[in-house]
């Protein structure tokens, strides 16, 4: 199957923009949907406006905003996110608005999650087998999402899901661990790094995921099923800092915050204090098997460290 045209909601932000620019490198019809007008205007102009790339404005809480803006696209990026503290409220209803109007239009929606439904690993690496037995709040919710998407409700729409571990690169923001890190370190400031500087964790670097998740996009066998897509390997936060600080001329302290440390940030920041459920995962790291991906879609990309992290810095740095 192949994309004539795609949407992706949730285009400004870390994996949809790393997605939209993708489906433009490749030549797609892409809709660039997101509830700010002057974010997408902005973003398309990064992009230079290219003319098979168009700005959708609305509400993904509401499914005719959403219906109404598709514009025939027969794959749907379902990349909008809610933050830590509100995901209990409105993750699920954001994703059964998405799905509603995919449903209405028989649309194939690739929804993009993370690894929170497996809880503790079992065994390592991890496929897309792993029992998910979710011990964390966050987890049981987004055990909950994945149950929404695969439900029978929906008659029309298809659905697969993309399956990332942490991320990091030039469009990566404060909704990943390391993307406001790398942010800070870039514009020569003090950073935080979340969890222990010296367990190495799988980390992916976004201009290798959003290809991947085209891939698989544009693949009949991929829908009904959950789709890891791995990052390059594990890297400990002190050679991440390392690389980026070489990278950036920069040499500003680079803070561990452990479960002490985001409590009492989360006192005026209520996203760093739900971080602190999570960060089993900073200290019992899981590692993504790329088995399922490489056998039934194609390799996996998987640029060195050195070099996404390098890049990622200099992109920042440009930006500015």
């Amino acid at each position: 199957m192949m994309i004539t045209k795609a949407m992706v909601i949730g285009a400004t932000g870390g994996t949809g923009a790393a997605i939209t620019e993708e489906l433009v490198r490749r030549g797609i019809d892409t809709i660039a949907f997101g509830r700010s007008r002057h974010k997408l205007e902005q973003f398309a102009s990064r992009l230079g406006n290219p003319v098979h790339l168009s700005v959708a404005v609305g509400d993904a809480m509401r499914p005719d905003d959403i219906a109404s803006q598709a514009g025939g696209a027969d794959v749907w990026f379902h990349c909008a996110n809610v933050p830590y503290h509100e995901m209990s409220s409105k993750l699920i209803p954001l994703g059964e608005s998405v799905m509603e109007a995919a449903d209405r239009l028989a649309a194939r929606v690739v929804a993009i999650d993370g690894i929170y439904p497996y809880g503790r690993r079992q065994s390592n690496p991890v496929t897309e087998e792993h029992p998910k037995a979710p011990h964390t709040r966050k987890g049981k919710v987004r055990l909950d999402f994945e149950r929404m998407l695969f439900s029978k409700r929906w008659k029309k729409a298809k659905v697969a899901i993309a399956r990332l571990p942490d991320y990091y690169g030039p469009t990566a923001n404060e909704a990943s661990y390391l993307g406001s890190t790398l942010e800070a370190i870039a514009a020569g400031k003090m950073a935080f790094y979340i969890g222990n500087m010296h367990i190495p964790r799988e980390f992916v670097y976004l201009p290798d995921a959003a290809p991947m998740i085209v891939e698989l996009a544009g693949r009949d066998l991929a829908y009904g099923q959950n789709w890891h897509i791995p990052g390059a390997g594990l890297i400990a936060g002190r050679d991440i800092v390392k690389i980026a600080q070489s990278a950036s001329g920069s040499a500003k302290s680079v803070i561990p915050l452990k479960k002490l440390g985001l409590s009492l940030l989360g006192i005026g920041l209520p996203v760093m204090r739900e971080v602190v459920e999570m960060l089993y995962l900073t200290e019992e790291p899981l590692t993504l098997s790329r088995d399922k991906y490489e056998q039934s879609i194609g390799p996996v990309k998987a640029t060195p460290f050195q070099e996404g992290i390098t890049s990622t810095i200099r992109a920042l740095q440009k930006r500015k």
